[in-house]
């Protein structure tokens, strides 16, 4: 989450009255992440989270976004639920950009839950087995090679022969990347930062802005990358391992799956890292916005060779 637009009071003024939400009792700027605007927004009827999408989202996906969240929150996935308007829609322009809102979600972070991260993980994509919706990954293969291609003129910026290292496992990747995996709607973006718990199960899962439909195991594989491999690179085989069997409680992997488990993390590893890089070299304008280290993924990348 970041902040990119302000929200003047006679601008939210109007937005609300769109709601039946109460008399605004706090309304604050979300400086974490970078992708959207967002503020935590406190009601007389509760506490939301104010969604403003910035130019990295395509407008086009974010039906996708909304219905899945709608989805999975009716079968029980304690995801942030899409507040409807007076009209019955929930998507609407403020302050020049579309908007949403959604439910806060009540927890504390937990980094070392490994088991139970695996476990929601596994409840979310069997919840999300009949989602008609589909949308393809751009932050796949194809992906990969497009912020590499506008990354590499500049990557020594950040590290002498980046470029020729990310060159070296997208050509790799590309040789081995599974097919045929069983797919469906995939979180694509479990870290941390988009997990809170209580009475150490998950109790809300955030942003669901990088869902898309892709192999459940690569969802699993993200979230290994994300919350098993420190910042220096040091895999912990334990934690990946209690995760996937969390995972395998509720679903459990086909063979398949299982062994392209190793491959799917090296490919977490160079998404995050092209991300973050292109990033870096181009940062948005926002007040309130820090670009993430990309040599960071450079070292779990090589550290999950």
């Amino acid at each position: 989450m970041a902040v990119y637009t302000p929200v003047g009071e006679t601008a939210l003024e109007r937005f609300l009255a769109g709601y039946r939400l109460g008399a605004v009792l706090r309304f604050e700027p979300i400086p974490e992440g970078i992708d959207n605007t967002n503020y935590l927004l406190e009601a007389s009827s509760g506490r939301y989270v104010l969604t403003l999408f910035e130019s990295r989202i395509d407008p086009a996906d974010l039906p996708f976004f909304v219905e899945l969240m709608d989805y999975l929150a009716v079968r029980g996935v304690p995801c942030p639920a899409p507040v409807p308007r007076i009209d019955g829609t929930r998507l609407t322009r403020l302050a020049g950009r579309m908007a949403l809102v959604v439910t806060f979600l009540e927890g504390e972070r937990d980094p070392g839950a490994f088991r139970a991260v695996g476990e929601a993980l596994a409840r979310l994509h069997l919840a999300g087995e009949g989602f008609a919706s589909r949308r393809s990954n751009d932050l796949g293969l194809e992906g990969w090679h497009r912020l590499a291609a506008l990354t590499s003129a500049r990557a020594s910026e950040v590290a002498p022969g980046l470029a020729g290292r990310i060159s070296e496992a997208l050509t790799e990747l590309a040789g081995v990347w599974p097919e045929g995996l069983p797919d469906g709607a995939i979180h694509a973006d479990l870290f941390p930062d988009n997990a809170v718990f209580r009475g150490g199960a998950v109790s809300g899962i955030y942003d669901f802005y990088f869902a898309c439909t892709d192999a459940l195991a690569y969802d699993l594989a993200i979230a290994q990358v994300a919350w098993t491999v420190d910042p220096e690179g040091r895999f912990d085989t334990r934690a990946a391992a209690e995760m996937q069997r969390g995972y395998e409680t509720v679903r459990p992997l086909e063979p398949a799956e299982s062994r392209a488990l190793a491959t799917l993390r090296r490919g977490a590893a160079l998404r995050f890292l092209l991300t973050r890089l292109h990033d870096w070299l181009y940062p948005a304008p926002a007040a309130l916005m820090t670009p993430k280290d990309p040599l960071e993924y450079l070292r779990k990348l090589d550290g999950l060779s």
